[in-house]
């Protein structure tokens, strides 16, 4: 049997738009990804409805397709009436398409033109077909590939949910197999990214995050000119760890026997933290011979380890902040980790969920690192640290006495000058 072993997602505004229009749902076993239309007011609360239906969850001894299909007419309807009984969402709408992972299959619901693809041994495929005018006319024969690539009405969609009371779902099945990757997203990725750069970013990526990460920064760095979402999941068969260790830890540090655990427990060990043999002073140089040739081990066998991973941290004014290595210090003033890039965002402005993440120091790759920092500070913004203002100083006691003296005279000044005008 499959399960999910690795997911990542990421939506983001593009380049040419005020508002996000996309919604997507990530909770294994099933994963969703919706468009809205008819304006932020209007296309934003359909997409949501489409992604929220699946929170109720399913029922894993139902039918998965005939599942997606109950819950995308259930959405559709939902919407519809909305749109019906508030005149300013009418006419509004949203694409839908989903995914099940059940036993070895995965199972597709689809409307609209958002996409589902499959990664596999090293081949992107896609599994949905677009119900759009353009692809309509390419598949009568009227419009080439290329054609349809620059047609100016790709955009214009031929089924949405929303529109009508009822909607013609497509369902499919597909036959999975460990190690393949599917990928959903919106028109605003495949818009301005091709399938083939699609795959090479895929193939290329250390991580499912970097990897979504990486299609949303091509999508922008084309012009963004619509919303973009990518929600990307990787099934394994049961009982196989999630990828983190596998993305964290090089192949060449695990082959070596360096792993996150081992080295963990060699340092904790150092640290006091792990079991150590009874002292006796009989053999005291023994022991610390003995340690000092532990810490040289884990010095000698962390050097090609510390050069694999990285966590997140803080820095000592409180800000995010990237290292490379372990996030250990071992006796003699010795570090596993080093300083890489600061961000300058406080870490005590993040959420808690945010924060945990920060400073939990887990491992991870490099570019898991660099992506999670980055998110952070495009979503909350860099804001160095800056020392409260010092309070201006007070002035001595003998200026200020001095100061009122001198007012004193220069009003009985005054005073004599008016009186000798008087007649």
């Amino acid at each position: 049997m499959l399960t999910v072993a690795e997911q990542a997602y990421k939506t983001d505004t593009g380049r040419q738009r005020h508002a996000n229009e996309d919604s997507y749902f990530a909770q294994a076993p099933v994963f969703a990804v919706a468009d809205g239309m008819g304006g932020a007011q209007a296309g934003e609360v359909a997409s949501r409805i489409a992604a929220g239906a699946f929170e109720k969850g399913v029922d894993e001894g139902a039918s998965a397709e005939g599942q997606l299909e109950e819950i995308a007419q259930g959405a559709n309807r939902e919407i519809h009436d909305l749109a019906q009984k508030d005149s300013s969402r009418a006419g509004m709408g949203t694409t839908l398409t989903a995914a099940l992972v059940h036993d070895d299959e995965v199972a597709l619901g689809h409307v609209g033109d958002s996409r589902a693809y499959v990664l596999r041994d090293g081949e992107l495929k896609r599994l949905t077909k677009d119900h759009s005018l353009v692809e309509e006319l390419r598949r009568q024969g009227r419009l080439t590939e290329e054609q349809a690539e620059e047609h100016p009405q790709r955009s214009i969609i031929t089924r949405a949910l929303g529109p009508e009371p009822e909607v013609n779902v497509d369902t499919m099945t597909f036959p999975a197999k460990d190690g393949d990757v599917f990928l959903l997203c919106s028109d605003g990725l495949t818009t301005m990214v091709t399938d083939e750069e699609i795959e090479s970013i895929m193939l290329e990526a250390r991580s499912l995050r970097s990897a979504v990460n990486k299609l949303v920064d091509a999508a922008n760095s084309r012009g963004g000119r619509d919303n973009i979402t990518a929600v990307a999941f990787r099934v394994a068969e049961e009982g196989e760890e999630t990828d983190e260790g596998a993305t964290l830890i090089s192949r060449t540090a695990d082959q070596a026997g360096l792993t996150a655990e081992r080295a963990r427990a060699a340092a904790d060990r150092l640290r006091g933290h792990g079991p150590m043999p009874a002292t006796h002073r009989r053999r005291r140089g023994i022991k610390i011979a003995a340690i000092a040739a532990a810490v040289l081990i884990v010095i000698g066998g962390s050097v090609l380890l510390v050069r694999q991973v990285y966590f997140l941290g803080t820095d000592d004014s409180g800000r995010v902040a990237v290292y490379r290595g372990l996030p250990y210090e071992l006796p003699l003033g010795i570090n596993l980790y080093s300083e890489q890039e600061v961000i300058g965002v406080q870490a005590s402005t993040l959420s808690p969920e945010r924060q945990d993440v920060v400073t939990e120091h887990k491992l991870r790759s490099k570019d898991d690192a660099l992506d999670i920092a980055n998110d952070i500070e495009q979503r909350e913004g860099a804001v160095p640290a800056t020392p409260a203002p010092a309070p201006a100083p007070a002035a001595p006691a003998k200026r200020k006495k001095r100061a009122a003296q001198a007012k004193r005279k220069a009003a009985a000044r005054n005073n004599a000058a008016g009186s000798s005008t008087q007649p």
